[in-house]
């Protein structure tokens, strides 16, 4: 179910199709991606925050910042941005609005240095999800619903990736990165995760 762009948790109609997809979702896909290994399997979310300017929201910066199509004169932060190619997988806006830009088939640039059980290079085998906030500002409502509805759809088309894969970017990247930060609410998420899954088995899903 869809309600003004909003993804609600628990919505059956997200899933991920055979090409990496995610049906509902606004697509805006990028060059900012390359392929997996071969024979590599996703088996990690790494949650991050972004917001353009830092600490504002809406306008469409990010979006255009994934997409190479930010202009470094339209703000002095964009200058020391606007030649960088990043991305993620996926947008949650502060409503809650969902974008995709990347098929999660493929690697997309969120990551950077960093490693995770292990392993270097998590864009190897890891889906990112930009979260619009800072790592001070509470999160709101709608992104945490829609937040919710995404990974479980991530775990139904990827079982390799579990609760215990979950982790912020500052998980991989401790020594660079302090997103979501303190703003984000692990428990109240995970809790989210816990609930569907109780809903859906009552429900016979």
């Amino acid at each position: 179910m869809r309600v003004s762009g909003v993804f609600l948790a628990g919505d059956s109609s997200l899933a991920i199709d055979k090409c990496g997809w995610l049906s509902g979702a606004r697509r805006l896909a990028t060059p900012n991606c390359s392929p997996r290994p071969p024979g590599e399997a996703v088996s990690l979310l790494v949650i991050h925050s972004i917001s353009l300017p830092p600490g504002s929201y809406g306008g469409g910066y990010i979006e255009r910042f994934f997409c190479n199509a930010l202009e470094a004169g339209e703000h002095p932060y964009f200058a020391t941005i606007a030649q960088l190619q990043v991305s993620a997988h996926f947008l949650i806006a502060r409503s809650g609005e969902l974008t995709q830009f990347v098929s999660c088939l493929e690697r997309a640039w969120h990551a950077g240095k960093s490693r995770f059980g292990g392993r270097e290079n998590c864009n190897d085998f890891s889906i990112g999800i930009e979260l619009e906030g800072t790592d001070t500002d509470a999160y709101t409502d709608h992104q945490y619903r829609a937040l919710a509805a995404v990974t479980h759809a991530l775990m139904a088309a990827f079982p390799q990736l579990g609760a215990g894969s979950i982790v912020g970017h500052s998980d991989i990247a401790p020594q660079r990165k302090t997103d979501p930060g303190a703003g984000f609410d692990w428990h109240r998420y995970r809790a989210s995760l816990a609930q569907t899954v109780t809903e859906k088995h009552k429900s016979g899903l």
